[in-house]
């Protein structure tokens, strides 16, 4: 038996530091540690200051997922005044969240996890060269394209948020700018842009005939646009099987409307389907270099241990539901909300389950904000009055591209006495909980094969970046 220690890191091509520690046992990963090594403490800024900063500053926590935290933070407010937003604030909001998720998504697919097939290491294979011809960092030509697409979607945040990242455009009661009828016609235009780029580029199809999939086999039949060439290196290098999870998904629920969430909100373990109940959370610290005991957000700090106690190994809480640790993302909602495609993916639950839940997500979220876009009624408000109180508290969920992220607040005689987020990639990434149980990457990345010689395991960065970690959020 031959056992080695590797550490990994830091991952290019991720948002923010990452580092992981690995056990090597006979060629493969016996254990696996993440660390998050960069503390920020966004919540520590936050003490203290009116409770409406919370719109100003948590959006500053990330560059590329800023309207999520702007989302989370005025849902909290909200929810702390006993507001609701304006119906068509509501819907203009989620169209904004929708804009920037899917933005996401395409970003992440061209430019985080493809390029890793136009490596030399996998010359020879029959798929390379299109890889390298399409996929090629800052060179392919499908790179090109998406970035065109992509900066054409975010024109919509433009018109509707005045600026990205960082629009103060959502707000507790709906949003400051009510769209005109030339608002949304330029917005649908966009939006044409946008599928003729997915139907021509990445698909190779229609929206809807990808969306009607609903078994892997269909997904592997596609044979069209990217989609085709993924399936094929997926089927070569076996990414079904690559790092695997528990089947434990999480989903808050995507784009709330005045009639109820677009995806739905709940749980899902080794097919059983389960309720989302939020008092369940806790955030294990016994791993991470903190200060203080497991609690629920709505009663938890974040007090850094500087000594960086030697029991620990990351800045990253443990979050967990009823004691398990959860994964989440874009095939966690698509499983969550019942999709026949994310559901038998999930059966697989590795590598190709991720980035085809994505693949499906995106295709639904052109379908979700071309209707979102088509009941906006311009001559109806935008905003409602919310007035927060001198004392109270709030919780805003909302799902982030990377997954579920939540933000809880707590306010004292006018002023932040608490604030607690817990992100997408604080749940994946996550350290050993008190009960040694590892979080869902480490537990995915045991069985992952590495090579002789290897310092960075391809294995390794498949895996992780299924996961589509934006280190930044994790630690905030």
């Amino acid at each position: 038996m031959t056992e080695t220690s590797l550490l990994v890191g830091p991952f290019n091509r991720v948002e923010g530091d990452l580092e992981i520690r690995l056990d090597v046992t006979d060629g493969k990963v016996s254990a696996a540690y993440t660390n998050s090594p960069l503390f920020r403490g966004f919540e520590r800024i936050l003490l203290g200051k009116p409770p409406t900063e919370a719109l100003t500053i948590t959006p500053r926590i990330c560059g590329i997922c800023s309207i999520s935290q702007s989302a989370a933070a005025a849902r909290a407010l909200a929810d702390a005044a006993g507001a609701t937003p304006a119906p068509e604030g509501e819907k203009t909001a989620a169209l904004l969240h929708a804009v920037e998720n899917l933005a996401d998504h395409v970003t992440h697919f061209n430019m985080f996890f493809m390029p890793d097939f136009a490596r030399p290491d996998y010359a020879g294979k029959p798929w390379h060269d299109r890889a390298v011809d399409r996929f090629t960092a800052a060179q392919g030509s499908a790179l090109r394209v998406a970035m065109d697409a992509r900066a054409r979607l975010l024109h919509i945040v433009g018109l509707l948020g005045g600026k990205w990242p960082h629009t103060l455009a959502i707000q507790p009661g709906g949003v400051t700018r009510a769209p005109t009828m030339r608002d949304k016609v330029r917005i649908s235009a966009d939006l044409t842009a946008f599928r003729r780029y997915l139907e021509q580029q990445l698909f190779g199809g229609s929206v809807e005939e990808f969306e009607a999939l609903t078994t892997v086999d269909a997904l592997a039949d596609w044979g069209r646009g990217d989609v085709a060439l993924f399936m094929e290196i997926a089927r070569d290098l076996d990414l079904a099987h690559s790092g695997q999870g528990a089947g434990r998904y999480l989903s808050f629920g995507a784009y709330p409307l005045p009639n109820g969430p677009i995806w739905q909100a709940g749980t899902w373990t080794n097919g059983i389907e389960g309720p989302l109940d939020t008092s369940g959370i806790a955030e294990d610290i016994s791993h991470a270099w903190m200060l203080g005991d497991a609690a629920h957000p709505s009663q938890g700090m974040t007090v850094p241990d500087v000594d960086m106690s030697a029991d620990a190994y990351s800045w990253c809480k443990a979050p967990r539901l009823n004691g398990l640790g959860y994964e989440t993302g874009a095939l966690a909602r698509q499983v969550v909300d019942g999709h026949p495609l994310a559901r038998d993916l999930a059966k697989q639950g590795g590598v190709l389950a991720r980035v085809g839940g994505r693949l499906l997500e995106i295709a639904r979220t052109q379908i979700a904000m071309e209707s979102i876009l088509a009941d906006i009624d311009p001559k109806a408000p935008f905003m409602d009055r919310a007035k927060l109180p001198a004392n109270g508290e709030g919780m805003g969920l909302v799902e982030a591209a990377r997954g579920s992220l939540g933000h809880w607040i707590r306010i004292e005689n006018g002023a932040i006495a608490s604030y607690q987020i817990i992100a997408p990639t604080t749940w994946n990434f996550s350290p050993r909980d008190a009960g040694g149980t590892p979080g869902p990457v480490e537990a995915a990345l045991v069985g992952a094969p590495v090579r002789e010689g290897e310092e960075t395991p391809l294995s390794v960065q498949h895996i992780v970046r299924s996961f589509d970690p934006c280190m930044v959020c994790t630690v905030h």
